[in-house]
């Protein structure tokens, strides 16, 4: 099979695939709430008896990241995801105001295209089936084509599980024949509604160019500030734990670290002590050119292990290294270090005060994936308000890891592994994408005053300013009469 005949068979299929989810969409439109749950939990329970297997298969397929993590971000998809959507209403009445005769309907939107990541893809996978079924919606899934296989694998089992609790079939699928000129015949299908993507950079704009609405969640370049007043062997290890989660491949995981240069030397022995190593300048420079070869990151570099990068850059570290941190002093207008960082390797800032703090993390945020995450460690309150009042970004973290904060793991968040990057102008959100995100709402108003009392007491008022206007118009006529008799008096 040569190129073409790939690329014709992928869009053959891709249209196939929207018909076939149109119709089911019909169907699926007439599913209840609690029909829908049980669809939700009978996938949810199913992919939970292959978590580690899905992530073996994922590393292995795209050699990114470390499987443990990567089991650890599948359960998460699994357990913690589906316990948050129990009870959650999205289709039908969510919500009635008896008292003032007011009503929400949450109505689905038709047909999700969701595009996982090759990062994070049966994680990312499992959750947009999760989120889009829930609120009623048929999924289609274009897999990543470094991640193909696995994916094919986790949807092969979702497909099965939904159908046998009930899911129409075509609701649920996904293109098997992976080519790019297939996932662009299915974003500019009329039947697609919306597309969601997780993290994948090179389809944004042909997500633009479709005039579809859609949700886009990548990573960004997120810094982490710690101000003077902060836990600082706390927020060492946190940043550490998030960095190094799946090697740095995290979402929401912090790029740069600035730090309130009273501190600095403590937080820096907190970091080495961690296993953290602080590259030289020509170290840093040698690095950085092996990351961005020409301007851009190398994707074979994408989440490896410190001591492998920092083989490949020619540089000695120590054994155990497990961080590779790089001194700046600006923010470079085109070296790489002003990127996302998808591997175990952090930037370093030192800045006088919070605010000059302020001022180097807004820089940071308008960088590379404007305004997705910002986290604060401090013990001031003012402070961290003012952090969060005064940032061009989706969400403010304190005082714990992003990766775990920004996904609701150790926060109250809603928990995501689609985190909107709406703050950056790429797709319509910067939520932590739920269900909600993926209906619209019909409003219903009761009618509680008879349309006769409300024009007339509209009415009243327009009469009221009328003869307000006519009475000052009477009295200027009668000053004028007044001074003409009295000059022809005269």
């Amino acid at each position: 099979m040569n190129l073409l005949d790939k690329d014709l068979i992928s869009m053959q299929e891709a249209r196939i695939l929207a018909e076939q989810g149109h119709e089911a969409q019909k169907k699926l439109a007439r599913f209840s709430q609690e029909q829908l749950d049980q669809i939700v939990e009978a996938i949810a329970q199913e992919m939970e008896q292959h978590v580690e297997e899905l992530a073996h298969l994922s590393q292995e397929e795209t050699y990114y990241g470390c499987w443990q993590d990567k089991v650890i971000k599948n359960r998460f998809a699994c357990t913690v995801l589906p316990q948050r959507l129990r009870g959650m209403r999205c289709v039908g009445m969510i919500a009635e105001d008896k008292a003032n005769g007011t009503a929400d309907v949450g109505v689905p939107l038709g047909i999700i295209l969701a595009l996982p990541p090759a990062t994070s893809p049966v994680s990312a996978t499992i959750s947009m089936i999760l989120l889009g079924l829930k609120a009623g919606n048929a999924v289609i899934i274009s897999p990543h084509p470094r991640a193909a296989s696995t994916i094919g694998r986790a949807m092969d089992w979702a497909i099965a599980a939904a159908e046998r609790s009930g899911l129409p079939k075509g609701a649920l699928a996904y293109l098997h024949t992976v080519t790019e000129a297939g996932q662009k015949e299915l974003i500019q299908h009329k039947a697609i509604a919306l597309i969601l993507n997780t993290g994948v950079a090179e389809a944004l704009e042909q997500c633009h160019a479709s005039g579809k609405p859609f949700i886009y969640g990548g990573n960004g370049h997120g810094p982490a500030f710690i101000e003077r007043t902060a836990d600082l062997q706390q927020a060492a290890a946190d940043i550490m734990l998030s960095k190094l989660f799946d090697c740095g491949m995290g979402v929401a995981a912090e790029q740069a670290v600035v730090v309130d240069s009273c501190v600095a030397e403590s937080v820096r022995r907190e970091f080495e002590s961690r296993g953290a190593y602080f590259l030289s300048e020509e170290e840093t420079q040698r690095l950085g050119m092996r990351l961005f070869p020409k301007g851009r990151l190398d994707v074979e570099l994408i989440g490896q292990s410190a001591e492998t990068l920092a083989s490949k850059a020619g540089i000695t570290v120590p054994d155990g290294t497990k961080l590779l941190i790089a001194v700046q002093s600006h923010v470079p207008l085109d070296e790489g270090y002003r990127r996302e960082l998808l591997c175990p390797v952090l930037a370093w800032y030192v800045e006088e005060d919070w605010r000059h703090a302020c001022e180097k993390c807004i820089e940071l945020l308008l960088t590379e994936g404007t305004g997705h995450t910002l986290v604060i460690h401090s013990r001031d309150e003012h402070v961290i308000r003012q952090f969060a009042l005064q940032k061009p970004v989706g969400r403010v973290l304190v005082n714990t890891p992003a990766v775990l904060g920004s996904m609701g793991m150790t926060t109250n968040l809603f928990p995501a592994l689609t985190l909107g990057s709406g703050s950056a102008g790429q797709g319509i959100t910067a939520d932590n994408v739920s269900p909600k995100n993926l209906i619209y709402i019909r409003k219903v108003g009761y009618g509680v005053r008879k349309g006769e009392q409300a024009l007339a007491k509209l009415g009243d008022e327009r009469q009221r300013e009328t003869i307000k206007e006519e009475l000052t118009l009477e009295q200027m006529v009668r000053l004028l009469l007044e001074r003409e008799l009295r000059q022809n008096s005269l």
